[in-house]
């Protein structure tokens, strides 16, 4: 098919839905860029106060499984609450029997985040009962900045009964929901 010539009886009008004809840039560019701005600026806030995390290993099962992603909500210690689920950045592996770290001589290449229960918060009675980090402690409190957290499946869970208090420069927020 081929376009006919524009002739002066059948003069091009500009199309109502595409405001680029007529030269219409300047306004494109008015209303456009400040909307792109608005939406890039909403990302960057969500993006500091919520974050995406996948659960690894069986230490929450059965209320949370390998795989699983979670949206959290970052915060500090003074929003925690005793039964909240909490992220926070993964420790060092656990002492051998000599009392050596397995990551000790290499950097560790299983950087990540746990997921856990918080148990017991600043202010709070210490869980002696839940394991022998907990027992050998001296406060009879959870100290400021610091909390107890342990997984919810005790067999296969590395928790705050192995090594003791998880300090707030360590955590990353609450668990909100499972996506």
């Amino acid at each position: 098919m081929r376009a006919r010539p524009v002739t002066p009886d059948r003069q091009v009008r500009p199309l109502p839905w595409c405001p680029m004809v007529d030269g219409a840039w300047p306004v494109v560019v008015a209303v456009m860029l400040p909307i792109t701005a608005a939406a890039g600026v909403g990302v960057a806030v969500l993006r500091r106060r919520f974050v995406v995390v996948t659960v690894r290993g069986p230490s929450m099962e059965p209320v949370l499984r390998e795989g699983d992603r979670v949206l959290v909500r970052r915060c500090g210690m003074a929003r925690l609450r005793r039964g909240d689920l909490v992220v926070f950045a993964e420790l060092p592996d656990p002492p051998d029997a000599a009392g050596r770290r397995a990551g000790a001589a290499a950097p560790s290449t299983r950087a990540g985040w746990l997921v856990k229960r918080a148990v017991a918060v600043a202010g709070d009675p210490v869980p002696r009962e839940a394991g022998p980090a907990l027992a050998a402690l001296d406060d009879d409190v959870v100290p400021q900045d610091c909390l107890v957290a342990i997984g919810d499946n005790a067999a296969h869970s590395y928790d705050s009964r192995h090594y003791g208090y998880v300090h707030s420069d360590r955590l990353l927020g609450v668990v909100l929901r499972r996506l």
